[in-house]
């Protein structure tokens, strides 16, 4: 008596042989399920590479011990400082100068003005729209840390800055600076200078320092 079971036995044991050959169609899928995996991989790899080379700029300069982050001026802080720049002459400069708007600001007042960063991303945003604006001739920016600067040869200096930072500022400034510079500092005031102006209110409220009262006098330690 002869049982039709379906498979030979002896075919059972031919694709039990280690030379048995799978079938072509599973070794395509195979290899697509192998190449979607190398993209996914490729794909997420190269987003966690662009990321990390976008955010570590912005990172960076929080890491540090006196941080100087980029909080965008407001168009009554901007209007403010420009208002403390009339009658000025000189060149400018911009610490900490962000996406540009002081800076582009200036220069459209006619001051050859400059801005220093340590954002290269905002450096080169500060540049295109400097470009835009027309100014570019007179709008320049780099990138630098503020504490390697030296800004004797700025008439005009405008600092949006922290408290933490404030006070070594000062010192710096008040060496390196003319009698006849003036300082224009938003958000937060100098811990020991007396401003000559102060305008504004709030966020918006800019102190206005001139050299020629603090320059003479006794340095502090």
């Amino acid at each position: 008596l002869a049982l039709n079971l379906g498979t030979p036995l002896e075919t059972l044991k031919e694709e039990g042989q280690p030379g048995y050959v799978l079938p072509t169609s599973l070794e395509a899928n195979g290899l697509k399920k192998n190449s979607w995996g190398f993209l996914i991989t490729g794909i997420v790899g190269g987003t966690l590479v662009a990321v990390y080379a976008v955010a570590t700029p912005f990172i960076t300069p929080a890491l540090r011990k006196i941080c100087l982050p980029f909080v965008p001026a407001t168009t009554k802080q901007i209007e403010n400082v420009v208002k403390m720049l009339q009658s000025r002459r000189g060149p400018l400069v911009d610490i900490g100068s962000g996406d540009g708007r002081i800076v582009i600001a200036a220069a459209k007042e006619g001051f050859t003005a400059v801005g220093y960063e340590l954002n290269p991303w905002l450096v080169w945003y500060s540049r295109y729209r400097a470009w835009r604006e027309g100014v570019q001739h007179l709008a320049k920016f780099y990138i630098s840390d503020l504490w390697k600067v030296t800004f004797s040869q700025y008439s005009n200096v405008v600092i949006f800055g922290v408290p933490q930072m404030m006070l070594q500022l000062e010192k710096k400034l008040e060496l390196e600076l003319e009698s006849n510079a003036r300082v224009i500092a938003c958000r937060f005031p100098f811990p020991h200078w007396t401003p000559a102006q102060v305008t504004g209110e709030g966020i918006d409220t800019v102190w206005v320092y001139d050299m020629s009262m603090f320059k003479g006098s006794e340095k502090r330690p």
